[in-house]
Parts: structure tokens; C-alpha cells; sequence
């Protein structure tokens, strides 16, 4: 039986569904057909709005004109390549030997549908094009005004082949020809090559306000950042777009790259410029100028909410963040963070019109120099930041307003990351855009808990400070008490100043008091913490030995007595730890009857690495305990040496986690220097932390830190006058963190 041998034959239609499902907007139309000129090698590319009114409503008559002074096209590639929807050339031409233009451009076009383009901007299409070296300009004319959006004709509907072109050829060349001619303020000369296209009628509904956001769009489809070698005095750019009314040009908006230029460089707090290298596995950027390499194993990348919840659905676990291969590709970024809070000192305070701009930009993409859209518009979170502060945690993500960057990737450094054939956005290629995104969140992450945490905090202290050294609550109470006091004024309004003073006198020893009874309690938890493990495990071993027990005694038959004395003096030991442990908890617990008291620091080390012997064993770390001199000795309470100890085992036992063997952590206790030195061979402190490491609610553990264990211990130890501080070069013993503890009495 033979086949029929069917083909393929599509309805006219298909033009204006594949227009409408692929262009989605005027907006990305022009882009379209602006990068063909890009790809084309052009100057510069004019939009002129022939025939609209000032408001650019368009009258009888009205046309879309869009020139540029690129190569042109021949009668050959019009025939067989532009007349060929999805026209494999430039395709061809990237994966073969020419992915350039002559001018050294990354061809931006591939898929061959860009011509649908034209049919978002109105029916009727006139190209006229001249390549060069050529005295003739080839003229094509696509006419489809005269057909409804499905392309019905009688009874029936029109072919895709139905549809005719008319190519001509004119000779000498009339349109493209050298002359001069206005490219905003600026006079060129016109080369004899290039592409003129009419569109008529125009579709859709034009306004000056659309005009402006289309241009706006059409400005920044190369980078509007600066490169790192460019100076405000670089050249005209090599690739200009302007906008015309009735060959009129119209200046709309300002040119704002150089304020924005100014603003980024000179008034962020935060800028990391660099790139996420995926051979390496890390990110390598300049912090504020400061070279910083960033390892994903790095706790302070592992460690963030948003990168565990990633690392948990790509199935590695958070121990072996060594394991993950990224599919992305590397690529490049820089980020500048701002602080829109009124408080903002210096270069840092910005006022309104400073604030809009930045409000106008966020993260753009960039793919080899072009942009791929939406992203960067201010409505666009395709990092998702805004979701997850919404959804998770307002304080994981500075707010994206406060954010301005761009992200570099390449055809040849990222060939997962496709465009959609929509032209709006990333195809989703699975782990390779997943990837992607979540490298991103994970540093955008951390700047916000690293860097801009760090900002904010020096901030507010410096704040404090000055509250606090100019006196200003006491000030203002005695400047109230000294006005109320001026004749005139009621005895009532003295008689309440008074009382608010006193009242705010009462009221601050009330939450000095509690904040001390809050640090206390907090040591109770951390230390109830570090030994639940084991407690709970005896319990469960004693439940175990009862349940045997009341199962004997229910059998008939004479009684074990061995059996029976061997069970109960095991349940014995294992209560005897539980004990021991409860005990030792409760010197803990705050007492007025707590004296202070001579208290041999050797003792309360050995009740704490008791405490943590068990997750000690499980990681496989050694303790090293070594006496100096006399015994070191301190007048205070059990509970501030044993607060202290339990945070310093608890940070060392966590960083060690994972740490490369051999894991130590090692204590120097000198009776005659009246000191203790505590290290451990983690990774130790980050430069940039040390400023920071005894202030509250700062941690480098990431999510997992409270950032309250170093500065609870500093406030108890200074209560005593005693002092905690980071150990000096000749006193580390260990290549991780060195904390050195000295109970010798400070005298000020």
C-alpha cells in the first residue's frame, strides 16, 4: 500500500499568532528590529514617527520609519533568508567561523523570527535596503492592510504562500545614499548602505508618555554602566539610538548615565564587582576594593537560609557543598547597594530626585554586552527577591529597590542560559537557570548579612555613641525641667517633668536589670542545648531498663537477684550522669545567693568539656588542656565562667564542623599571667569581622548564629572587670580563632 506524501502548509494566520505569541509589546518589537542593526554593524539607528501630533497620536496617513546605517542586504539574502521565517544563517554563522561581526559584535540574533516584529507595529511594510558596495537599493513591499488579524479571503482563509512580496530593484539608489544627515544634535555623514523601514498603518494606541518608555527601553539595550576603564570624557557611543517626530528630533528624557555613573560609584555603601568562577567553585570579587575570594563551602555561603533550601532540592547535603556542580557557567556581576533611610551620613544620604533614579533600575542581564529583557526594569524580580522578603524573611534581601547592578554572561561562557523565543527572559533549562538564580540569591544574601549588616551596624553604633556621649536623654530632661521652671508656666507641667524623669531613671535600672537576667538565661539554654543529646539518650536507656524490670516482675517464678542488681545499678549510673549533668547546669541559674568567690578556672573547663565530650567525639575533635604557672584562679561566680566556657566550646565545636582533620581545640590557662588562651583550628576570623565579633547579633555562622555568645561573654567578663579580646599574633596557639580570656582586674 503506498503512502501520500503529505507537506506542511500553513494558514496566513500564523503570521499574527506567531506575532502576538512572540512579540509581546511595541517595546520589544523596536528592540527586535534594533538588533538587527546592531547585528547589521550600524552606527546609529533613527525611529521616526511620521505623521503623529506632538502628543504622537497618529493621524491619516501616519508612519513608523526606522533607518539605520548598517551593511544592507542584497536581492539574494532578501529571496532566500529574510522571505524564510527562521532562517538558520545567523545561526550558522555563530557556530561556525564568523560568531562576529565585522566590527567584532556577538551576533545577537539566531532564530530567524525577528521580522514578526514588524507586524506588531503596523500591517504595511516598505523595506528599502543597499549593501554595500553596491549603486542600487533593493525595495521590498509586504502589504496586509487590506486583510482582517486571520487573513480570511471569501469563504475560506489565505495560505501562508498566498501572501506576496514584492521585491524591486532601483537603480541609482535614492533612499540610502551619502550624504549628511541629524542623529540627535549631532550632524554625520551618512554612509551608502544601510536599511530604511516604513510600517503603515501603525498599530496600537501611541502616546508621548509610550514613546518615552519605549525609548527608554530602547536606550538600554546595551549596558548603561560605565566600564571599569571608561572616563566621563569617552567618545561618542559606537551604537546610538534617537527619536524623531516628522524628521524633528525630540530629546526625550535627560541622559542620566552620568549622574547614575556618579551615584553608583560615589554614593553606595556596599559595591562587589567580580565573578562567580565555576571551574573553582566560588566567587571572586572586590568588596568596596577589597579583594575577597568566596568559596561555596564557605560557612557564610552555605550557612544562608536560601542556599541550604537550594542545596536540600538539588539532593546534596549541606556538608558537602564540595559536591554540587554547577551547570550555569560562569559569569560576571557588580552590585551596588544603597541606604534610602533619612539617618544616612555623609556621601551615603541621598535626597529625592537621587532616590527615583535608583528606583528606575535593578539587576539587568547582559549577553555579550546586549540586554536581555526585562530584567533591570523596576517591575521586574526575577531573582525573586521581592517573593522571598515577602514570603520568608523581609531582612534575608536588602529591599531590590535599594539594589542597582548587572550580571555579564556570554554565548560562550553560559550556552544553557538561552533567551526565550518570546525575547522576554530565560529559557527554563533546569539546573542550569536554577543554578543560575541561585547563585545570585545565595551573594545577594550575603551581602545583605555581611557587608550592608556591617554598615548598618556601624551606623546605629555610632549613633549610640553619640546619644550616649553627648548625653542627649538627660540633656533634654534637663532642659524640659529648666523651661517648665521659666515664670508662666504651670505647676502641672513641672510637677510631670519631674515625674517623667524620675520615671525614666526607674525604668532604666528595670531593663538594665533584665537584660542581665536575659544573658544569664541564655547561657542556661545554650548549656541545655549542648547536653540534651546525652540526656536524652540516658532517659531512653533508663525508660528502657524500667520497661524490662515491670516485664519481670509480672512473670511468675522466683526473682533474678543478679539479673535484678545488675539492672538497677546500671539504671543507677546512667541517673548519676543525668545528675551530674542537671547539676552543673544549675550553677546557671541566677541566684541571689550566688556570692562571688575564688573559682579555679581548670575546674569549670573540665565541667564543660564534659558537656561537649560527646559531639567532641562525634566530629572527631581533640581537647588539649594545658596549666601554666600557678593555677589560674578569678574572683567571680560559677555561672560567668561557666556562660563563657559554654560559648566558646559551643562556636569552636560549630566551625570545626566539617574543618579539615586534625580538629583541635586547645586551652592555655597561666596562673601567672592570670589569662586563658582558647583556639581551635577552624577557619578563624574573617579580617573584616573583627571589628564586630563581641557586638550583639552579629554572627558568621550565617542563619544558624544568634550573634549573641561573644558579646554576652565580653558583657559578663567587663561586669567583673575582667576582658575578653581577639589573641595577639604571639599568643595564638592554633592557625583557627584565638580568644584570649584575663582575669587580672582592669583598673581605668
Amino acid at each position: 500500500m503506498n503512502g501520500k506524501p503529505l507537506k506542511f502548509r500553513p494558514y496566513a494566520r500564523l503570521l499574527t499568532m506567531l506575532g502576538d505569541q512572540l512579540i509581546k509589546n511595541e517595546q520589544v518589537a523596536l528592540s527586535e528590529l534594533v538588533k538587527n542593526a546592531y547585528d547589521a554593524d550600524a552606527n546609529w539607528v533613527k525611529v521616526d514617527f511620521i505623521g503623529f501630533d506632538e502628543n504622537f497620536r497618529a493621524g491619516p496617513g501616519a508612519v513608523i520609519a526606522i533607518e539605520d546605517d548598517g551593511h544592507g542586504m542584497t536581492a539574494d539574502i532578501i529571496e532566500h533568508h529574510w522571505a524564510n521565517p527562521a532562517t538558520p544563517v545567523k545561526l550558522l554563522g555563530k557556530k561556525g567561523q564568523k560568531p562576529k561581526t565585522d566590527k567584532g559584535r556577538i551576533i545577537q540574533g539566531e532564530k530567524g523570527i525577528g521580522r514578526f516584529a514588524l507586524l506588531r507595529l503596523g500591517r504595511d511594510v516598505t523595506m528599502t535596503t543597499r549593501p554595500k558596495g553596491q549603486a542600487d537599493e533593493n525595495i521590498l513591499e509586504l502589504k496586509l492592510s487590506g486583510y482582517d488579524s486571520d487573513f480570511l479571503h471569501g469563504d475560506g482563509a489565505l495560505f501562508l504562500d498566498d501572501l506576496e512580496l514584492d521585491l524591486s530593484v532601483r537603480n541609482p539608489a535614492r533612499e540610502i545614499v551619502e550624504r549628511d544627515v541629524s542623529i540627535g544634535t549631532r550632524t554625520v555623514r551618512r554612509l551608502p548602505h544601510g536599511t530604511r523601514l516604513e510600517i503603515s498603518p501603525p498599530a496600537g494606541v501611541w502616546s508621548k508618555e509610550k514613546v518615552a518608555k519605549v525609548f527608554q527601553d530602547l536606550t538600554r539595550l546595551q549596558s548603561i554602566f560605565a566600564a571599569p576603564d571608561e572616563t566621563s570624557s569617552s567618545s561618542t557611543p559606537d551604537f546610538e539610538i534617537v527619536i524623531y517626530r516628522d524628521g524633528e528630533y525630540v530629546p526625550l528624557g535627560e541622559d542620566v548615565r552620568g549622574k547614575l555613573d556618579t551615584l553608583l560609584q560615589d554614593h553606595s555603601v556596599v559595591q562587589v564587582i567580580g565573578e562567580y568562577d565555576q571551574a573553582a567553585s566560588r566567587f571572586a570579587f572586590t568588596l568596596n576594593g577589597k579583594q575577597i575570594e568566596l568559596p561555596l563551602e564557605d560557612a557564610s555561603i552555605s550557612g544562608l537560609k536560601v542556599f541550604r533550601e537550594y542545596l536540600a532540592e538539588r539532593g546534596v547535603p549541606k556538608d558537602e557543598v564540595g559536591s554540587l556542580k554547577t551547570e550555569c557557567g560562569s559569569f560576571g556581576f557588580s552590585f551596588y547597594v544603597f541606604d534610602f533611610a533619612a539617618d544616612a551620613a555623609g556621601a551615603y544620604n541621598l535626597d529625592k530626585e537621587d532616590k527615583e533614579l535608583i528606583r528606575q533600575h535593578r539587576i539587568y542581564l547582559y549577553r555579550d554586552g546586549i540586554r536581555v529583557y526585562p530584567y533591570g526594569d523596576a517591575d521586574d524580580d526575577w531573582l525573586l527577591i521581592d517573593m522571598r522578603r515577602g514570603t520568608v524573611r523581609a531582612s534575608e534581601f536588602v529591599s531590590n529597590d535599594q539594589v542597582v547592578g548587572f550580571v555579564n554572561i556570554s554565548q560562550a561562557a553560559n550556552p544553557q542560559l538561552r533567551d526565550k523565543t518570546s525575547r522576554e527572559g530565560l529559557v527554563d533549562t533546569g539546573y542550569p537557570i536554577e543554578d543560575f538564580r541561585a547563585l545570585l540569591q545565595a551573594l545577594l544574601a550575603w551581602i545583605r548579612r555581611e557587608p550592608y549588616a556591617k554598615y548598618a551596624l556601624r551606623k546605629q553604633q555610632k549613633n549610640e555613641v553619640e546619644v550616649f556621649k553627648e548625653n542627649k536623654v538627660p540633656t533634654l530632661l534637663e532642659e524640659a525641667i529648666a523651661a517648665a521652671a521659666q515664670a508662666g508656666v504651670p505647676s502641672a507641667v513641672r510637677e510631670k517633668i519631674g515625674e517623667a524623669t524620675k520615671q525614666y531613671k526607674a525604668e532604666r535600672r528595670y531593663l538594665i536589670q533584665r537584660a542581665e537576667t536575659t544573658e544569664h538565661l541564655a547561657g542556661v539554654g545554650l548549656s541545655v542545648e549542648a547536653a540534651s543529646h546525652d540526656l536524652m539518650l540516658a532517659m531512653q536507656k533508663v525508660m528502657g531498663m524500667i520497661d524490662r524490670l515491670i516485664l519481670a516482675a509480672n512473670r511468675d517464678g522466683p526473682v533474678d537477684k543478679d539479673g535484678l542488681r545488675n539492672e538497677l545499678t546500671s539504671m543507677r549510673g546512667l541517673l548519676s550522669f543525668i545528675q551530674s549533668q542537671l547539676k552543673d547546669m544549675q550553677l546557671l541559674f541566677r541566684s541571689t545567693k550566688q556570692r562571688r568567690k575564688d573559682i579555679r578556672i581548670g575546674d569549670m573547663v573540665e565541667k564543660v568539656s564534659k558537656i561537649f565530650s560527646p559531639m567532641m567525639n562525634r566530629n572527631k575533635i581533640d581537647f588539649v588542656l594545658r596549666e601554666e604557672g600557678s593555677p589560674l584562679t578569678a574572683k567571680t561566680t560559677d555561672a560567668v565562667v561557666l556562660q563563657v566556657l559554654l560559648n566558646l566550646f559551643d562556636n569552636a565545636v560549630y566551625w570545626l564542623d566539617g574543618a579539615q582533620e586534625p580538629r583541635t581545640i586547645e586551652l592555655v590557662l597561666d596562673g601567672t599571667a592570670g589569662t586563658m588562651v582558647f583556639a581551635d583550628s577552624g577557619p578563624g576570623f574573617r579580617e573584616d569581622d573583627l571589628d564586630f565579633l563581641f557586638e550583639p547579633f552579629f554572627s558568621g555562622k550565617g542563619e544558624e548564629g544568634r550573634g549573641l555568645g561573644l558579646y554576652i561573654a565580653r558583657q559578663l567578663l567587663e561586669r567583673h572587670e575582667y576582658s575578653i579580646d581577639v589573641a595577639d599574633p604571639d599568643q595564638r596557639l592554633l592557625p583557627g580563632a584565638n580568644l584570649v580570656v584575663s582575669f587580672v582586674k582592669e583598673h581605668i
